[in-house]
């Protein structure tokens, strides 16, 4: 290990999820959300004691919909603000909060490292079919009516969302690149604690000239999280989320959680619909991604139980088929 705390540690892509946000309904101020951090800030402390290096990735769904929320209010007397400035916008709030928390982590605990915010962009494919067949919602529900005067008026694609009103669909469009791929690795190589492609990065597109361009669209944190792991030959991806463990007949009286599976297993149980589309099966598929472009192991538990887990106590552990017993 050298005293910067560079590349001779192993490397950990984490993915934090809404949880380590937002814990529920009733606390969603900025404070409630810095305390959640600050939790969580001190589970990655101890990763990092013990020596692992680590870069931060996280959700945005709901700090995006408040941007859009407050845009929509207010448009009567100010510009709205297209979705990829709101990416780009939560990317620094949120990178924020988790610099400040470990920052102050950090001196706690006299750890002589320092944390940095990548405001990050993706790059996706002009021909994703996603862009053309919108299908991720977004934002706040409307009734029926309103809908239908938002997509007049607007220009906004609507569905109805499982009898909870109408809702916005944008599109989400499959990782490709990280455009800041070489400046991250070059902070991680200079010792820095990093947060990147946060809320899966502002997805852009090169035109004919090369240049980029922001698209309306959302990646999924945890795509593009794989993405970055394989970019990186991260030693790690760990998805942090609401439970300790995956699970296969999931809230069913047959329900058996999940210790330490293979790539294989993992792939068996995703197509055979154990794992929900909106919940455990976007983080499952980039696990699969990250195993199949050669990552080492993979971990699914809650930001609490990660010490334990990284212990091999708890957790579901992903790992190739070539270290299955």
């Amino acid at each position: 290990m050298n005293e910067n705390g560079g590349m001779m540690n192993k490397l950990a892509v984490i993915a934090i999820g809404g949880n380590s946000l937002i814990k529920d309904e009733a606390h969603k101020s900025v404070p409630d959300q810095f305390d959640a951090v600050r939790e969580t800030a001190a589970h990655i402390s101890d990763m990092i004691e013990q020596g692992w290096n680590v870069v931060i990735t996280h959700g945005n769904g709901p700090q995006v919909g408040f941007i859009l929320l407050r845009s929509e209010y207010s448009q009567h007397v100010l510009h709205t603000v297209p979705l990829d400035s709101c990416g780009a916008d939560t990317q620094g709030a949120i990178g924020y909060m988790i610099q400040q928390s470990l920052h102050n982590e950090f001196a706690r605990r006299h750890i002589a490292r320092q944390c940095l915010t990548v405001v990050t962009q993706v790059l996706v494919d002009n021909d994703d079919p996603a862009l053309q067949n919108p299908s991720k919602p977004i934002g706040s529900f409307y009734k029926e009516e309103a809908a239908r005067i938002k997509m007049a008026e607007e220009g906004w694609q609507m569905v109805e969302d499982a009898g909870r009103g109408w809702r916005r669909v944008v599109a989400s469009p499959q990782p490709r690149a990280i455009i800041e791929r070489d400046a991250i690795e070059t902070l991680i190589n200079a010792g820095f604690i990093l947060v990147a492609v946060g809320g899966g990065g502002v997805p852009v597109v090169r035109d004919a000239e090369g240049n980029l361009h922001g698209v309306e669209g959302v990646i999924d944190k945890d795509l593009a999280s794989s993405l970055l792991a394989t970019s990186l030959n991260a030693d790690l991806l760990l998805i942090s989320t609401a439970v300790e463990k995956a699970s296969i007949n999931f809230r069913k009286p047959d329900q058996r959680d999940l210790d330490t599976i293979t790539l294989s297993e993992a792939k068996r149980y995703y197509a055979e619909g154990h794992f929900a589309k909106g919940s455990m099966g976007p983080k499952v598929q980039a696990i699969i991604n990250y195993l199949e472009r050669g990552g080492k192991a993979a971990l699914i538990t809650m930001p609490e139980t990660i010490g334990r887990a990284l212990a091999g106590q708890t957790g579901t552990w992903i790992v190739p088929d070539k270290q299955s017993s």
